[in-house]
């Protein structure tokens, strides 16, 4: 074990990443960044805090390895059934008079859950006039997203939540093997765009009529949760939805007068 860097340490290297690479971390919650930079430290065995600051701020592949090792992605298909149940009934068939869909998934992590939805879309026959817009800080599992190909051995339980969901067909109608995992058929990657975005920095880059942020906002100090969700109120039309996670929450938000919550078990908001 190399040892425990101190929060003075933390800090200085949240320093250096917004004045080399514009990636600001400050808002984060601080143990669990303390958490995972150490264990990323004790992982590397660089040696020193000087050696680890030295390479995070010289080697942009190092801090690529870096970013992906802490903002560790949690996803799956179709992750909480009945959230996707709530969409398919309530929500995207209210956005089915609209010339052109748009929506976002902020913090998308390696796009099991925005391949879900481009499902959803297609067996409500929407996805020919929706764009999904799929962005995360993290650029390793944005490359991972973008691809569309997945470990085979997790497919079973996505099969269940898509069963789960209201699935109509199965969901190997989705995919083809493809030399021991699976690929999405071209036909739902083709309405995704991927991109990084970074909810702490970033702004506003189009309009939308339905923003999904789940179990991203749980990381970040109650300063940043409110600057995200202006970000998101600027991003989102009128009557527009926004789905958060199950431990989040606009409620103490000065934005919450401004919504109207949709469905409280599965945490959806409509914009007023």
């Amino acid at each position: 074990m190399v040892g425990i860097l101190s929060e003075e340490e933390i800090n200085q290297l949240l320093t250096d990443l917004i004045d080399t690479y514009g990636y600001d971390f400050t808002g984060y919650s601080m143990p669990m960044l303390q958490r995972r930079i150490n264990q990323f430290y004790n992982l590397q065995q660089v040696g020193s805090f000087t050696a680890l600051r030295y390479l995070l701020k010289n080697d942009p592949q190092y801090f690529r390895l870096f970013i992906s090792k802490i903002m560790v992605p949690v996803t799956e298909m179709f992750r909480d059934p009945s959230f996707f149940a709530a969409l398919r009934t309530e929500i995207l068939p209210a956005l089915s008079n609209f010339p052109l869909i748009r929506i976002w998934h902020a913090g998308c992590s390696t796009g099991e859950e925005v391949y879900s939805m481009a499902i959803l879309l297609k067996e409500l026959r929407l996805l020919n006039k929706s764009i999904l817009y799929a962005t995360d800080i993290n650029p390793e599992a944005l490359e991972t997203a973008s691809k569309g190909i997945f470990p085979q051995n997790s497919f079973q339980h996505y099969a269940d939540n898509y069963l789960k969901s209201g699935g109509e067909l199965s969901l190997q109608n989705y995919f083809e093997p493809y030399f021991g995992q699976v690929k999405f058929h071209d036909g739902l990657k083709k309405r995704i765009v991927f991109s990084t975005h970074n909810l702490a920095a970033d702004t506003s880059f189009n309009q939308f009529q339905l923003i999904i942020c789940r179990n991203v906002l749980i990381y970040f100090n109650q300063e940043l949760q409110n600057s995200v969700f202006t970000l998101f109120d600027s991003s989102l039309e009128t009557k527009g939805f926004l789905a958060l996670g199950s431990k989040e929450t606009l409620r103490f938000s000065h934005l919450n007068q401004h919504y109207q919550k949709i469905n409280h078990k599965e945490k959806i908001w409509q914009k007023l």
